[in-house]
C-alpha cells in the first residue's frame, strides 16, 4: 500500500474533498468503474476510504447510516488554525454551521453552507498531503454562486483570504475571482448560481473538477453503472469538453481532461 504522507496545509487553503454516503461498498464500485480509482483504509476508521489514482491521494469517501445520512454532496475542505473560532465566524456571517466542529482522529472537522446554501467543510490538523492548482493536481475547485464577489467578501471574512503572508489571496477580475496560494489558483469563484432553479446543476455549489484521461469514457462509464451525464464546456477552457456526472446517490462532480 503506498505511503499517506500527511502535512500542515496553509490557514485557509483547500486540503481535501469528500463524499457521503449510505452504502460505502456500493460507492466504491461505482467510483472505480468510472474514474479508475483504487482504495485503501483511512485513519478515520473503517466506515471512510482513501480514493487513489496513480499512488496518489485523490479524495475521500465515508458513509454513515441511512437515517443519519445527508444528502449526497462531494464537499471541499479547507484548512484552519482552530475550528471553534472559523465555525463561529461562519455563524456571524449568516451562514449555517450543519455538523462539528467534532474530533475525527487526529484533527477536527465541521461542515457547513454559505448564505447561497454551498456546502463546505473546514478541517483544523494534520491532513494528506493533497493539492490543487499544480499541473497534475487531481482536482479543481469552482464555487457557482450568486455573485461571485460577494462571496469572495463572505469567504475572506472566515478563512483569513487576502491577508498574507503565507495565507490564500484573492484576485478579482471581470466576473470571477481567483483564489491563490504561492501564485497559483487553488480555487475560482464564479456568479450565475441560481437559488431557486429547479436544476441542480445550476444552484450554488462547489464544483469538485476530477481529471481524467479521458472524460467522454468516464461519462459512458458512470451511464453505464447507473449515474447520469451532461456535456458542458469545461470551466476553466470553453473550447474544451467537460462532463458532468450525476452519481447513484445524487451526488454531483465534474471530469475534464488533463
Amino acid at each position: 500500500m503506498p505511503a499517506l504522507g500527511r502535512i500542515r496545509h496553509a490557514n485557509g487553503a483547500p486540503c481535501w474533498v469528500s463524499l457521503i454516503v449510505h452504502d460505502l461498498d456500493a460507492a466504491r464500485a461505482f467510483y472505480a468503474d468510472v474514474m479508475g480509482w483504487d482504495f485503501v483504509a483511512s485513519t478515520l476508521g473503517g466506515n471512510f476510504s482513501v480514493a487513489m489514482a496513480h499512488d496518489r491521494p485523490v479524495a475521500g469517501i465515508g458513509c454513515c447510516s441511512p437515517a443519519a445520512s445527508p444528502p449526497a454532496v462531494w464537499t471541499p475542505y479547507f484548512a484552519v488554525d482552530d475550528a471553534d473560532e472559523t465555525a463561529d465566524r461562519v455563524r456571524e456571517r449568516g451562514a449555517t454551521l450543519a455538523v462539528g466542529p467534532v474530533k475525527l482522529a487526529e484533527g477536527r472537522a465541521a461542515i457547513a453552507a454559505d448564505r447561497d446554501g454551498a456546502v463546505f467543510g473546514i478541517w483544523e490538523g494534520m491532513a494528506l498531503a493533497w493539492s490543487v492548482g499544480r499541473g497534475s493536481a487531481p482536482a479543481r475547485l469552482d464555487l457557482q454562486t450568486r455573485h461571485a464577489f460577494e462571496a469572495a467578501i463572505f469567504y475572506a471574512g472566515i478563512f483569513d483570504w487576502a491577508q498574507p503572508p503565507g495565507g490564500c489571496t484573492v484576485d478579482y477580475a471581470e466576473d470571477h475571482v481567483r483564489v491563490k496560494l504561492e501564485g497559483r489558483t487553488v480555487a475560482t469563484l464564479r456568479g450565475g448560481g441560481i437559488e431557486t432553479a429547479a436544476d441542480p446543476r445550476i444552484r450554488p455549489r462547489w464544483i469538485v473538477d476530477f481529471r481524467v484521461e479521458d472524460s467522454a469514457r468516464a461519462a459512458a462509464a458512470a451511464f453505464d453503472a447507473g449515474g447520469e451525464s451532461s456535456l458542458v464546456p469545461a470551466l476553466d477552457d470553453p473550447s474544451k469538453d467537460a462532463f458532468i456526472i450525476r452519481d447513484p446517490y445524487g451526488a454531483l462532480f465534474t471530469v475534464s481532461g488533463p
